[in-house]
């Protein structure tokens, strides 16, 4: 049922990546007062100009950032086929796993390559988020099926 609390899970997953195409993931900062981004395409650098320089592509975070979108909309617009959506559901859980443990990855290796601290950030959060999400909506995915199981066992 496209009405459940799940479809709002997945709506929150779908739209959260989103912000990433705009918005920055992580942000660095060095002892010039310059300062380095991991946004949509890649690490930017952006020295005392302001003025954004893309210094490396990173394509797995791109990858994450435009397929759990489009996975979780697919799952939506699957609600009459709950065992499907709890796969779906499951692969985004995946990605997003991934994507979290892609964003621990690039923050210590450019931490490492280019001598910058990181800035906390509440987009630091976000990959997290979007995995939580995605297990409270498979967990209310698994929660409908099992009761549509149990009035089939009824008649």
């Amino acid at each position: 049922m496209i009405q459940r609390i799940q479809t709002i899970y997945l709506l929150l997953t779908t739209i959260l990546p989103l912000l990433f195409l705009k918005l920055k993931l992580l942000g660095f900062t060095n002892e010039d007062g310059g300062g380095y981004y991991l946004g949509f395409k890649g690490l930017y650098t952006s020295g005392t100009d302001q003025i954004l320089n893309l210094t490396k592509q990173f394509w797995p975070v791109s990858l994450l950032i435009l397929l759990i979108p489009a996975l979780s909309l697919i799952t939506i617009l699957l609600f009459r086929n709950r065992k499907l959506q709890m796969k779906l559901s499951l692969a985004i859980m995946i990605l997003s796993t991934g994507l979290v443990a892609i964003e621990v990855f690039y923050s210590y290796s450019i931490m490492r390559e280019f001598h910058v601290e990181l800035v906390p950030g509440i987009l630091m959060t976000v990959p997290l988020l979007i995995l939580i999400l995605s297990i409270l909506a498979w967990r209310g995915i698994r929660k409908d099926e099992n009761l549509v199981r149990s009035y089939d066992r009824l008649r």
